[in-house]
């Protein structure tokens, strides 16, 4: 898993050692216009606008496509990024008191705010490896108050072969590369997660970039969650997932990293933002 740097030393690790900051590749593309009859895609241009930066990892304020401005926004990150530890296999976390904190990024990776949770809406290490956190603010409130808009969470399983960025708000870093494919279960020591997003090798994320957004760079919108890649070539430990697929063969792929879709918990945000793991489509682990 890419590890959260502040709490390396005193809990399990998840990819890589830390580094100083390199330059951020902000991906931005110039919107081409067509005389073509069909309609051509405009390029989103990514950057780190909506971003955000945790005390050991990276995430980003998110919104379903239905989300009114009024909602109390949400951040996301991983699950193991979560203050109070990584939770265990089997274990999800719901509607949990926090003030955590989050420095709020512009286009430009500059801090311009500090965000603050009123709980951990939702958080896992089964299945998926996400947290959501409740913040005190609406997305309404952000935008105006900072000029940021909520990144929104795309509602389609992504497809292989897509551009996409990973944004990190902690080292204020924008790793470009593609989808290659997907691991039907990914597991690493006592974690397994299924239908994980496997990056081409352009994305060697390193510690710190757990929970940063993975950004299709056509749409601009959230496609997975970053968490965690292949550093010794080992096999399922720790810091070093395995792929197994459908009959039980397992593939290990040295410096290759991963993240965790996010299409799945669109269908599980309902009105205000709350967290309803009863509602149809729904198909995130319950407590």
């Amino acid at each position: 898993m890419n590890k959260p740097l502040a709490g390396a030393l005193l809990t399990l690790a998840l990819v890589g050692a830390g580094t100083a900051p390199a330059l951020a590749d902000t991906g931005r593309a110039s919107e081409s216009r067509t005389t073509a009859t069909a309609p051509q895609a405009q390029i989103k241009a990514v950057d780190f606008a909506g971003t955000v930066s945790l005390s050991n990892c990276s995430g980003s304020v998110v919104r379903t496509p239905g989300a009114e401005a009024d909602d109390p926004a949400l951040v996301m990150s991983n699950g193991h990024c979560l203050e109070s530890g990584f939770p265990g296999p089997g274990e999800v976390v719901v509607d949990q008191p926090s003030s955590r904190s989050f420095g709020l990024l512009n286009s430009a990776g500059s801090r311009i705010a500090t965000l603050r949770a009123s709980k951990i809406a939702y958080a896992t290490m089964t299945d998926t490896d996400v947290s959501l956190y409740q913040l005190t603010s609406t997305y309404a409130q952000i935008e105006n108050n900072y000029g940021i808009r909520a990144l929104e969470l795309n509602a389609a399983h992504p497809v292989q072969g897509t551009a996409i960025k990973v944004v990190s708000g902690y080292w204020k870093r924008i790793y470009s590369c593609s989808i290659d494919g997907f691991a039907y279960r990914l597991k690493e020591g006592d974690w397994t997660w299924k239908d994980s997003v496997r990056y081409t090798s352009s994305c060697n994320t390193i510690g710190g970039t757990s929970g940063s957004p993975v950004i299709d760079s056509t749409t601009g919108k959230v496609v997975a969650v970053n968490n965690t890649g292949n550093e010794d070539g080992e096999s399922c430990t720790v810091n070093n997932p395995c792929e197994v697929d459908e009959s039980g063969n397992v593939t290990v792929r040295q410096g290759i990293n991963y993240a965790q879709q996010t299409y799945g918990i669109v269908p599980c945000i309902g009105l205000d933002s709350k967290i309803d793991l009863g509602r149809a489509g729904c198909a995130l682990p319950k407590p």
